[in-house]
């Protein structure tokens, strides 16, 4: 299967300056850096012990910056190598100020690429952020006995599924893994039949929480905010704007300063979202370039990356997407790390764990209809009780205690 897989990711290969030249001028790639995927890197290696982390894109980066963070004071590592596949993950890294940490796009998974790679940045240890798997670069690691760790695994049905088509297949790869740290124990049951073997579980990285963040928010839009009852719909998905917007009409009838925030979950389709709701005869107004925001704004519509957590810090109440429909739904865990109630569709089967623990702290509400969310929406709006900082200790206290206990699990691989 493993040279079956090499033949395609040849073919991919040969394809791929074309598929490059697309994704430039669809705004996709760096222009400049994209050239790393073909193993010609922009940044030096340092000398000393150097650790690498990959992820797939912003969230899977943004789980993981408190494990960063105690890696940046660890004396013994010179380099801290964050690989990622998007543009948007570059953008969201550049703005932090860690002093070890280098960002490099991961190279197409051909078997001459993945040595290119490793003869260049020698690693002592690879994480592998979520469930990305990638089976040349995960071979040619094992061959070189450096040790490979599924950091906050997450192993969804669908695709334990498409793994378990080729079973043999994923017994050699995921049997190479040295540690799998799950975030659900259902991934956890799902890795041991697809063949991993030192697995364990502490609970999700996500839970844990940066030491040193800091939260900018334009003062002028706090201002407004505080003039308005401010809601927040987070991670949308096509079909869930209009809801939501349907939904803020008959909220305004209550509340004549209501404010929604969207921030959708793909922001190129923030054209068509804003067509949608005007169709509805809302007003929107996008937070990109900043303008002064009229007063009578129904939707404050955001058309940037890296954004949530500046919105998170000043809503009490926020809506997660991709729940409504059958996507799964998106991790609630950020906003909740910022003291937000959490509203979700039925359909949040990816992280259902999680809901779990947030129902049974009353942190967390179902909906299926507009009257639901409309109902839930109305009490916590009109509450005048302030949880967010009890919402907070609860899940800084946990995550703490996850990040304390996956620090140690890993340090064993860097002695």
């Amino acid at each position: 299967m493993l040279f079956i897989y090499r033949i395609l990711i040849n073919l991919i290969f040969l394809i791929s300056p074309i598929i490059i030249i697309i994704r430039l001028l669809k705004k996709k790639e760096d222009f400049y850096r994209f050239k790393e995927k073909f193993c010609f890197f922009t940044k030096n290696r340092r000398e000393g012990k150097v650790i690498w982390i990959h992820g797939a894109s912003v969230g899977e980066f943004q789980s993981i910056v408190p494990l960063i963070e105690k890696y940046e004071k660890k004396k013994e590592i010179t380099q801290i190598l964050i690989t990622s596949n998007t543009l948007s993950s570059s953008k969201v890294i550049s703005k932090y100020k860690f002093k070890k940490v280098i960002h490099q796009f991961f190279p197409i998974d051909t078997n001459y690429n993945t040595k290119m790679f490793l003869n260049y940045w020698k690693p002592s240890v690879s994480m592998f952020v979520d469930s990305e798997i990638w089976p040349n670069m995960i071979f040619n690691l094992s061959q070189r006995k450096i040790p490979i760790i599924l950091l906050n695994a997450r192993i969804t049905r669908k695709s334990f599924k498409r793994w378990s088509k080729f079973k043999n297949f994923s017994v050699y790869l995921f049997k190479k893994f040295d540690l799998s740290l799950c975030s659900s124990l259902k991934s956890k049951f799902y890795l041991r039949k697809l063949g991993a073997k030192n697995i364990k579980y502490f609970g999700n990285l996500k839970f844990s929480q940066s030491e040193s963040e800091k939260i900018e928010i334009n003062k002028n839009i706090e201002k407004f905010m505080k003039t308005k009852k401010v809601w927040c719909a987070s991670s949308t998905h096509d079909t869930e704007e209009n809801f939501i917007g349907l939904v803020h009409n008959r909220l305004k009838i209550k509340y004549k300063n209501l404010l929604t925030i969207i921030i959708p979950r793909h922001i190129n389709r923030v054209d068509d979202i804003e067509k949608q709701l005007n169709q509805l005869n809302l007003k929107t107004h996008l937070h990109e370039p900043v303008k002064k925001i009229p007063m009578d704004t129904d939707i404050y519509l955001v058309n940037s990356y890296g954004q949530t957590k500046s919105f998170f810090s000043t809503c009490k109440n926020v809506f997660l997407g991709g729940s409504l429909i059958n996507h799964g739904g998106q991790n609630p865990l950020e906003a909740v790390r910022y003291g937000c109630n959490i509203l979700h569709g039925p359909n949040v089967f990816n992280f259902e764990e999680i809901y779990k623990f947030l129902n049974s702290q009353k942190i967390s509400f179902k909906i299926n209809k507009q009257n639901e969310m409309l109902n839930v929406l109305t009490k916590l709006l009109s509450s005048k009780k302030n949880n967010k900082k009890d919402i907070r200790n609860k899940i800084y206290s946990k995550g703490k205690k996850i990040l304390e206990v996956s620090f140690k699990e890993i340090n064993y691989y860097l002695r």
